[in-house]
């Protein structure tokens, strides 16, 4: 066969292929069906435990069963996201309506995963068998193949209920995501049976029904008067805070409790909330926290944050809100297939689709009905008419040689070949015409049948069974009677499954936090050579000094309330917050510096700190390694930037020394050729902090200033040089830019 090259455009193959797998996930993976309110791996789920009998009133059955089961007859994308799909349908925290009755460790509201699939078990809840799998023998909805056309799997459960406003939905696609809040049953029926009363209802009057989500959380909706908009278009804002309450401890002590939580915060957002109230208690945004503990159990969420006597609990608890997610936002995108294609729906289109589709089922269940009834009526007709001819019957099956030739002669009248007893029974016979499925119903009738009692059972059946045809068929000549019936399966299933509602809706104020200012304090400051930083109280600091000093590579004080400079060798001044540093005892554990600030130690290293008000009210010196040197007025460095440019250096220039200068003399330089040169402070000239600055010292090609001393007037400095000691004041005077001397000890 001849070889052939198909030539296609690049980016329109690319197109194609990115707009196949974006509507492959959208339509068959993400995003739910509006009319059940699944999406395909839920409905997989549930389809193939009822295909495996795993009913509400038999065994569990383990999940790795359920899962395998699915994912080789219905769902082949991994098991994770199949049992992730079944975890999540049993979990009553996620769902207003569990689907799914799981049995073991199905993970907690705290965040902690379920057990593995081998080890856990799960059935079919009860509202799951009869309000989303029921019916399915009556052909209510199109089956499809499955992915390798082995089996048949349905295209859609039929839904009793509006399951997507029920238990919600969340889904992330191709470009899109869903995110649709949980309803209460009740109050959903309610909604359902007054658009079914009414389809020209409005939005506003189904919320006379339906005021909100209904969590499973609980926590309060505090922006009411946004819900009507969130349901007119389908998309807005939820404003939710957890429930707390004000217990008083016998010592006087009080304890504020959250016993709701924000329905953001299932999962790890408890150990988050837990961590942000710990932060406020160390970085002393707040001094009235005396304890926190997690006295959550399977009774309900119980967060203890134990406090001072003269707490002011209003104010307190509204920090809690603004400063942590028990107060957090629901985004609500009500996005669901519709016909086929994803679409932003109202509260009233998501009903309506609902309620459209249970019409079309039920079409389909009474019509499935009213062809069964209209043959079984057939059959009762043929056997009662037989038993009046019994006789007759009974001499055409004794005089036929075969089966067909005394079906023949029941449909048709044909005698031929048949002995009669009489030439008149042979007249009767000729005028026998019953249906196919009546003769045959006659042929495989039991003698017992005969019995008077039994007829009359026949005759009664024949009743209820015109009764039931007249029924269906009023059913599905009137859409009222249609409409009955569907609000009578919601009335059941409300009657059965309706609770009280567990989140308020009010209007609630804004919280206003007034935040106390911190009481001003000194602080000092120690910051160790391997860049991990931590701060103490003066009495600490002085019975601790010696240590302090010698442990620690700059040693300073500030107040509470300011801020730290740190600069570094590449020219750069990173500003923090003294409030950001660990404060506590002097062996407490330090942390590291770049944790709290832009300073990164893989790319710099610290030259000097120092508090910046210090900084502000001198001149600051900077000695670079190619000998350039200047002095820049504190005032410069007064910013709230957390990093800014604190000086301008030459290529392959770093900084060695920065100091406060206040009443230094003179200034030793020395090389690493071992040249020093010390000349009077005066005579570095006062630079912008832009500035390059001036030479102070003549150096030799390849050589660099390593190290700077600063004299005070009288000052003798000893330093250790080659294992001797040598005095730096006798070093002799010199004068800026020159080349030094060569010291020999």
């Amino acid at each position: 066969m001849e070889e052939r090259i198909l030539k296609s455009e690049y980016s329109e193959v690319m197109q194609k292929s990115f707009i196949d797998y974006a509507m492959s996930v959208i339509i068959a993976r993400a995003l739910p069906d509006v009319r059940d309110g699944l999406k395909p791996v839920q409905r997989r789920t549930l389809y193939d435990m009822y295909e495996l009998g795993i009913r509400y009133d038999r065994p569990y059955r383990k999940c790795a069963r359920i899962v395998g089961d699915t994912m080789g007859k219905y769902h082949p994308h991994g098991d994770g996201s199949i049992y992730e799909a079944l975890v999540v349908m049993a979990q009553d925290f996620k769902k207003g309506l569990p689907l799914v009755d799981g049995h073991g460790n199905f993970g907690t509201i705290e965040g902690d995963g379920a057990a593995a699939m081998r080890y856990t078990e799960a059935r079919l809840e009860r509202i799951a068998q009869d309000g989303l799998l029921a019916d399915l023998d009556k052909d209510v909805v199109d089956f499809v193949p499955n992915f390798d056309e082995t089996e048949q799997e349905p295209s859609i459960l039929p839904a009793k209920f509006p399951n997507l406003l029920i238990n919600g939905s969340e889904g992330i696609a191709v470009g899109m995501s869903t995110s649709v809040p949980p309803h209460n049953f009740a109050e959903v029926a309610e909604a359902t049976k007054a658009y079914l009363n009414n389809p020209d209802i409005t939005v506003r009057e189904l919320m006379r029904y339906i005021p909100g989500p209904d969590f499973p959380t609980g926590g309060i909706i505090c922006n009411q008067d946004d819900l009507q908009e969130i349901y007119e278009t389908g998309t807005g804002k939820i404003k939710i805070r957890g429930r707390v309450q004000v217990e008083k401890q016998k010592n006087g002590r009080l304890n504020i409790v959250v016993t709701e939580i924000p329905y953001t915060m299932i999962g790890s957002g408890i150990a988050k909330f837990l961590q942000d109230v710990a932060a406020l208690a160390e970085s002393r945004k707040t001094n009235e926290i005396v304890d926190i503990s997690n006295q959550s159990s399977k009774d309900g969420i119980r967060i203890v944050i134990e406090v001072r006597k003269d707490t002011d609990t209003e104010n307190f608890i509204n920090m809690l809100y603004k400063k942590t997610r028990l107060e957090d936002t629901f985004g609500v995108n009500m996005l669901a297939i519709k016909d086929g294609r994803p679409e932003v729906l109202s509260l009233k289109e998501i009903i309506a689709a609902n309620v459209d589709f249970q019409f079309e089922f039920t079409r389909r269940k009474y019509t499935t009905l009213l062809n069964k009834e209209m043959e079984k009526k057939e059959v009762q007709e043929g056997l009662i008419k037989a038993c009046n001819v019994i006789d007759l019957i009974i001499e055409i099956l004794r005089g036929s040689r075969d089966r067909n030739m005394a079906k023949n002669c029941l449909v048709n009248g044909e005698t031929k070949g048949i002995k009669f007893k009489t030439r008149g029974s042979e007249i009767m016979a000729s005028q026998l015409c019953f249906t196919e499925r009546q003769a045959n119903a006659i042929l495989e009738m039991r003698l017992y049948k005969l019995i008077g009692l039994e007829l009359e059972a026949l005759i009664k059946e024949h009743e209820e069974t015109l009764t039931n045809i007249y029924r269906y068929e009023d059913i599905l000549a009137r859409r009222d009677a249609m409409a009955q019936v569907i609000i009578q399966d919601l009335e059941g299933f409300k009657k059965d499954y309706k609770r009280a509602r567990r989140t308020t809706i009010e209007n609630a104020k804004e919280a206003v936090f007034v935040e106390k200012k911190a009481e001003e304090i000194d602080l000092y400051v120690m910051l160790d050579r391997f860049g991990y930083i931590r701060a103490v109280d003066e009495a600490t600091y002085e019975r601790n000094k010696e240590a302090a000093i010698s442990e620690n590579r700059f040693v300073f004080t500030c107040k509470n309330t300011g801020r730290i400079c740190l600069f570094t060798d590449k020219g750069q001044m990173h500003t923090l917050k003294a409030s950001d540093i660990p404060f506590g005892k002097f062996r407490d554990k330090a942390q590291p510096v770049d944790n709290i600030s832009a300073y990164s130690s893989q790319n710099e290293s610290i030259v000097f700190a120092a508090s910046q008000t210090d900084i502000n009210l001198y001149r600051l010196c900077f000695i670079t390694a190619q000998g350039m040197g200047k002095i820049v007025s504190g005032g410069e460095f007064d910013v709230t930037r957390k990093t800014v440019a604190a000086t301008k250096l030459q290529d392959n220039d770093t900084v060695v020394s920065v100091v406060i200068y206040k009443d230094q003399k003179h200034i030793v330089l020395k090389s690493k050729d071992g040249y020093f040169l010390r000349f009077s402070m005066d005579e570095i000239p006062e630079k912008k902090k832009a500035a390059v600055g001036v030479r102070v010292m003549k150096l030799k090609p390849e050589d660099m200033l390593d190290e700077v001393w600063y004299l005070k007037y009288n000052d003798n400095v000893i330093i250790s040089y080659k294992e001797k000691e040598l005095d730096l004041s006798r070093i002799k005077l010199g004068k800026r830019d020159g080349g030094g001397i060569k010291v020999r000890v």
